[in-house]
This record gives structure tokens, C-alpha cells and sequence, in this order.
């Protein structure tokens, strides 16, 4: 019975010291709750005096632009510089002197008297057709001829003593000239036999042979003369006002790797009604490395100001119809992004020139620009 009553003793005291514990656990945790409301309330107060600050800092302080974060950017002066345009196309080698030579009349070459490489004359014989039978008759007629002027030049002395009749001395006359006239028509003829170079230069392509056959119309022979070769190109129509003799060119040769400095000494005044293009020619020195028909790269330069503003084309931005970039300008003690509308100019290479709008020392923002806004902080 003690027993029993002992452990109701001892459990009614361990629920007696929780009852305390849960009480006075209550408590804490009231005052906790308590304290943290205090502290949220003096935090809005805090911000709502911080904002009330700013703002009234803002109106006397003009020059203090606020912003959430500054914009990190990259700038460079704008310096005046030389600017080019050119206009690039592609060309070829070419010459007045460049010659295909063709077979005048049939038959089959009995000789050839050059070969490729060779240089030769104008009027040199290059190759000879078959030709016989016209030599044959020029042979015969020459011993006619003989004859002939022999007979009118007795005629004509008995004739101017007053020997004979008229009529004697004028067949003798007529019989002379026109075997003169028939010989000259053979030798004319036999010249069509003969094919000769029409200019001086230097045999670049042969393509006939003993033994073969050709006709008029068929390729005997090439010859160039590398002291006149030219560049031939054609131009769009757009830049015939730009486009003039004299102006500087640049030419690249990829074949030869090769880049020389030339002018435009020839321009079309046509347009072709085809392909609405120009022609346009341009010089090239005396040497043997530029080959008829070699493909050139051609830079003529159209335009050039030695004192121009030019920017990268990529920092230029459009915006109805507008053009404008951003400088970087100070603001009190801050950077900003300073929006500026500009005329652009000629564009060539990735670069532009501005005509207006922009001024020799001005700070271009270069990278970082695309998502600016008119005074928007910056840094760099």
C-alpha cells in the first residue's frame, strides 16, 4: 500500500513539473513573437524614412541620376582618320594585242615555222597551207607578164615615133595591164594561203599540224603581246556617276598571290541594255607573270576624305528610320550613356563614316551598347 502510494506521489509531481515547464515555455515563446513584431515595424519605418530620403535627395540634387545597377561598357575616343570606299569586283587579263589567228582559205598545212614561246614579227609567216597549184599559176602568168611588157614597151616606142596604129599600141596596153591585174589577184590568193602574225608578240598557243587539215574560221595560232595587256571588268550600272578614269585601283591576283597598284584608264560611256553594266579597263605592266584570261580581284576606290569620323558599322543603331549611337558622357560624378542621332555616310569594310552628328573626341561606347537607354549608367 506504501508502494502504491509513493508512485501516485511521484507521478502526480513529474505532471506538476510539466504543467511549469509547458507554462513557462509559453510564455518565451510569446515574447519572442512579441519582440519580432517590434522589430518589423521600426525596419518599415527605417525604409519608409530611407525612400522619403532618396526622394527628396533626388529633387535638389539634379546632377545624382539613381539607378538600380551600372552598366559595365567598353569606350573609344573618335578620332579623325582616313576613310576609302571601294567599289570590288572581279575582272580578267585581256589586251588589244591578243590575237586569235584564223585560216583565211582551205586545205593542209604543208609547213609550220614556229612554235609556242617563240616571238615573232608582224607579218611573220607562221605556218603555210598547201599551195602549189596557185604558185604554178603565178609562175605561168609571170612568164605572160614578161612577154606582155616586153611587146607593149616595143609598141609604145614605135608608137610615140609615129610608127603603127593607135589600135596596135593600145592592145599591147591592155593585153600588159591585165595580166598585172590577174598576177596581183593570184598573190593576193596565194596570201590567203599563208598564215601570218598581225602584230608583234609572242606565240602563246599553236594548235596546228603537219598534215592537217584546216579551214577559214578554224584557230591557227595565239599570239600576245605582253607589252599591252589590260583589266577588263564590268561595273553595275549604280556606279557609273562614281567611276571615273584616273581613279586608283587595287589589284589582287590569287593565282600569282600577287597585289599591285593600278588606275582606270578607260571607262564605257554606254550601258549595256543586257546586263545594265559598264565596261571599264585598267593598265597593267610589261611582264610575262599576268597571263590572258587570269582572274584579278579589282578594287577601285571611289571615294576618299583624309579627315573623316568613322565608327564601326555595328555600333550604329536604326530606330524609325534614324540612325544613332551612344557616347558615354559624365553627369556630376557619374557616366551615363548619352544617346546621339548621326547621318551616316559611305559604308565600306565594316566600318562607316559619319557626316554629322559626332564630334573628334567624343567617347564611343563600342561594346555593350544594344540595350542601353538614353542616360542610363555606365561604367568602363
Amino acid at each position: 500500500m506504501k508502494t502504491y502510494i509513493h508512485k501516485i506521489t511521484l507521478y502526480t509531481a513529474a505532471l506538476a513539473v510539466m504543467v511549469t515547464v509547458a507554462c513557462g515555455g509559453d510564455s518565451a515563446l510569446e515574447k519572442k513573437k512579441a519582440e519580432l513584431e517590434e522589430l518589423k515595424g521600426s525596419q518599415k519605418e527605417v525604409a519608409e524614412k530611407i525612400k522619403t530620403l532618396e526622394a527628396e535627395i533626388a529633387k535638389l540634387d539634379t546632377t545624382l541620376i539613381v539607378t538600380e545597377k551600372e552598366k559595365t561598357v567598353a569606350v573609344t575616343a573618335v578620332a579623325v582618320q582616313n576613310f576609302v570606299h571601294s567599289i570590288d569586283v572581279q575582272g580578267q587579263v585581256d589586251g588589244d594585242e591578243n590575237i586569235a589567228i584564223t585560216a583565211k582559205s582551205a586545205g593542209v598545212i604543208k609547213r609550220v615555222n614556229v612554235r609556242v614561246g617563240q616571238t615573232v614579227q608582224k607579218d611573220q609567216i607562221l605556218a603555210e597551207i598547201e599551195n602549189d597549184i596557185v604558185r604554178t599559176q603565178i609562175t605561168d602568168l609571170k612568164s605572160s607578164l614578161a612577154l606582155a611588157t616586153d611587146m607593149f614597151n616595143k609598141q609604145k616606142s614605135l608608137w610615140d615615133q609615129k610608127i603603127g596604129t593607135e589600135v596596135q599600141y593600145l592592145q599591147a596596153k591592155n593585153t600588159k595591164e591585165s595580166l598585172e591585174a590577174k598576177l596581183a589577184t593570184l598573190n593576193e590568193t596565194l596570201d590567203m594561203y599563208l598564215i601570218k602574225s598581225p602584230i608583234s608578240g609572242t606565240v602563246d598557243n599553236l594548235p596546228v599540224k603537219l598534215g592537217q587539215m584546216v579551214a577559214p574560221g578554224v584557230l591557227c595560232a595565239q599570239v600576245v603581246n605582253f607589252g599591252s595587256l589590260k583589266i577588263r571588268a564590268e561595273l553595275s550600272e549604280s556606279y557609273s556617276a562614281n567611276v571615273k578614269e584616273g581613279n586608283e585601283v587595287e589589284l589582287f591576283f590569287p593565282d600569282i598571290n600577287r597585289t599591285i597598284k593600278s588606275k582606270v584608264s578607260y571607262v564605257a560611256q554606254a550601258i549595256n541594255p543586257m546586263t545594265r553594266t559598264f565596261g571599264v579597263e585598267i593598265d597593267l605592266p610589261s611582264e610575262k607573270a599576268f597571263r590572258p584570261n587570269m582572274v584579278a580581284v579589282i578594287r577601285i576606290v571611289d571615294y576618299n576624305n583624309s579627315k573623316a569620323i568613322v565608327v564601326p558599322v555595328n555600333t550604329i543603331q536604326s530606330m524609325d528610320g534614324h540612325d544613332h549611337l551612344y557616347i558615354a558622357t559624365r553627369k556630376g560624378n557619374r557616366m551615363v550613356a548619352t544617346k546621339r542621332d548621326v547621318k551616316v555616310g559611305p559604308v565600306y569594310n565594316g566600318k562607316a563614316e559619319i557626316t554629322e552628328g559626332l564630334l573628334e573626341g567624343d567617347q564611343l561606347i563600342t561594346s555593350g551598347y544594344q540595350d542601353l537607354n538614353d542616360n542610363e549608367l555606365i561604367r568602363y
